[in-house]
């Protein structure tokens, strides 16, 4: 009987896994059985089957590097992102479609394949902001969804790349099931990344209260790969639209109350108050 959890014969592409939870999830899928290949503008150091140059800031690029691709894939992560810079949006979210929409014009994401993106706790309450988030999501392609974000201030930010994620999410899961394709995301709270620890004092410092109360400790990034393997594996092949809160339970008990402390947080990040 096959292991469903298992990658035996099937090729998986990870997109930002040089470092952090884009290189635990490379890890992950290959122990698994798949043939990995990692795109990524930095250097890659793990064992992989192919490593691939990719700027997501250009829009040129994704072309470029499925030229090297070599086939179709069963599982796509798409894992890069950057905490701040004029180049948020297009690495976080804006390349990351367009190198889907790439994909899928050149048949290279076929029937029973998936992907799944890491989000955050930040994009948690996108409904709020649907009617925004789906005007952006309606630009059709790359350099017009970089005008959008140049022509409406405060969108080049953080926390609007993880709620445009999350809606992306939901509201792909009709289109791409049509198409016989899975699309998923991970949200996960403070995890022990380069890229959390450069922004350690704001990143790694949230829900320490939380931390201190349940005596765990920041997440690491394997535990976020073993979770998106498992969406991208045929174990999870009824789940699609989904945003997956990875987060030892933080929000869900904030929202409830049972985490009295946490609660105020909740209805901010949901937008049913407002800052200050």
């Amino acid at each position: 009987m096959t292991d469903p959890y298992r990658y035996d014969g099937k090729r998986a592409l990870i997109v930002g896994g040089a470092t952090g939870m884009g290189a635990a999830a490379a890890r992950r899928v290959a122990e698994l059985g798949a043939e990995v290949i990692v795109m990524d503008r930095a250097p890659v150091d793990l064992p992989v089957a192919k490593a691939v140059q990719l700027d997501l800031a250009d829009p040129d690029a994704a072309g470029r590097a499925l030229d090297e691709l070599g086939g179709p894939v069963d599982a796509l992560f798409s894992a890069a992102g950057i905490a701040d810079g004029p180049a948020l949006m297009r690495v976080n979210f804006i390349g990351h479609r367009h190198l889907i929409d790439t994909m899928l014009h050149r048949g290279l994401l076929p029937r029973g394949s998936a992907i799944c993106f890491i989000s955050s706790v930040a994009g948690i309450g996108w409904e709020s902001n649907l009617p925004s988030v789906l005007e952006f999501l309606a630009t059709p392609d790359f350099r017009a969804a970089d005008a959008w974000i140049e022509a409406h201030e405060g969108t080049n930010n953080y926390a609007f790349s993880k709620q445009v994620i999350n809606t992306y999410v939901a509201h792909q899961a009709y289109p791409l099931m049509a198409k016989g394709i899975r699309v998923n995301a991970i949200c996960p709270g403070p995890t022990d990344t380069p890229l959390a620890q450069a922004n350690a004092d704001l990143w790694l410092t949230f829900g320490q209260d939380y931390r201190d109360a349940t005596g765990i400790g920041h997440h690491t990034p394997e535990q976020m790969a073993s979770v998106m393997a498992f969406l991208n594996s045929a174990a999870a092949g009824g789940v699609s639209g989904v945003t997956l809160l990875v987060d030892s339970g933080h929000m869900m008990s904030s929202a409830t109350g049972s985490w009295e402390a946490g609660k105020g947080l909740y209805d901010l990040l949901m937008g049913r108050v407002q800052p200050g």
